[in-house]
């Protein structure tokens, strides 16, 4: 009986399991017929619309009467023509100084005992700007000049005595050695003296002067605390160039500088290019000279590079190019007879900067192109210049 039971329960369980999967699969079976039938109707209406629009052109061409009861459409005209094309790429860089200089001392430096520059303050090449501490210098100098004098005297004695026979040559070579020793010694002395004045290495302006009496002035400090002189008559633009642009830019290649404060632009022509690509910026170095009346170094600068030109050619406003499935087009002004009428030009279209567009193919000198109020216009529309 217990058997039966469960025999019984699982045959139930089982032709519950084939229902309910069997009603899955029609579920199933009827969003994909649907899903099918939708796509069908949409094909159907792109057919249906494109078949529609056909027949009204060529109703439109058989029956001219029809075109002509239309209204015609207000539209603003252009006459092209021919002229120069630049097109540029568009960049930040920036300004740096050829001739920055940190000033430094010649020798190990010293504490600082007098200043002789302020910021600001234009300086000359080979002008003192700073006082070293040179008390032992000095001292070195004493003491030097005190043992020259006494070998001087030592070395006339010793001629005097081999004038007379008396002594040996070692001697007298001896003493002699020892004066031209003292001599270089004496020499280097004052030359160590020297190093206690520091002198401006280029012409220009104290741009920085970080220092003061009793501070202590070394080569090591001096990028730190200490004088910066910077020379603005030779100045460069320096910009990095994305790697895609390495063949259109180089040596030689048109740039113009603008300053964002005054908008003023200036022309310059690069004459450095990087031959390495930086790895992580995936760029290239450039740089051209600019005059240093209007920049400063550091200063950010908007950078163009010309990059393409086209001489006589035809440009027209990028707003008025058209697309449809058959490419890109333009609507023109065509007089026919009396009437003036929109009409499609398929064009090749070239390189875009800013609001212009060349075209190199599919324009003509003199053409009338469309360029207010082509929005809605087909091709054989009537158009008109005047409002009414």
């Amino acid at each position: 009986m217990h058997t039966l039971i469960k025999t019984t329960g699982a045959a139930l369980f089982l032709v519950f399991l084939v229902s309910c999967g069997g009603a899955g699969k029609d579920e199933k079976s009827a969003l994909n017929d649907k899903k099918a039938t939708l796509e069908k109707l949409k094909t159907d209406q792109r057919n249906m619309t494109a078949q529609i629009s056909k027949l009204e052109e060529e109703l439109k061409k058989l029956d001219p009467s029809a075109a002509r009861e239309e209204k015609p459409k207000l539209v603003s005209l252009t006459t092209l023509s021919m002229g120069d094309f630049t097109h540029f790429i568009d960049l930040q860089g920036s300004v740096e100084s050829e001739n920055i200089a940190y000033v430094t001392p010649r020798g190990m430096g010293g504490q600082v005992r007098a200043i002789y520059v302020k910021q600001g303050q234009s300086v000359k090449k080979g002008q003192l700007l700073l006082k070293l501490d040179d008390a032992l210098e000095r001292k070195q100098i004493d003491q030097v000049e005190s043992q020259l004098v006494f070998a001087e005297d030592l070395y006339k004695r010793q001629q005097n005595l081999w004038s007379q026979n008396i002594g040996t040559e070692v001697q007298l070579l001896s003493a002699k050695n020892n004066v031209d020793q003292l001599k270089k010694q004496l020499a280097l002395a004052q030359e160590q003296l020297s190093y206690t004045s520091v002198y401006a290495e280029m012409s220009g302006v104290a741009d920085q002067v970080n220092i003061r009496v009793g501070e202590s002035f070394s080569a090591a400090s001096a990028s730190m605390a200490g004088i910066r002189i910077v020379n603005s008559n030779n100045l460069k633009a320096v910009v990095k160039v994305p790697e895609n642009y390495l063949g259109r830019v180089g040596v030689g290649s048109v740039m113009q500088v603008v300053l964002p404060e005054s908008n003023q632009t200036i022309n310059a022509r690069i004459n450095v290019a990087g031959k390495i690509i930086d790895p992580l910026s995936r760029s290239f170095y450039i740089e051209a000279p600019i005059p240093g009346n209007n920049f400063r170094p550091n200063q950010i600068a908007l950078v163009r590079i010309q990059d393409y030109f086209a001489k006589n050619t035809i440009t027209i406003p990028v707003n008025t190019l058209q697309t449809d499935e058959q490419g890109k087009f333009v609507l023109v002004a065509v007089k026919e007879g009396t009437r003036l009428t929109a009409r499609k030009k398929r064009v090749v279209i070239g390189e875009i900067y800013g609001d212009k567009l060349e075209v190199k193919s599919g324009l003509a000198e003199g053409d009338q192109l469309i360029i207010e109020g082509f929005q809605g216009l087909y091709d054989g529309l009537p158009l008109t210049t005047s409002a009414k």
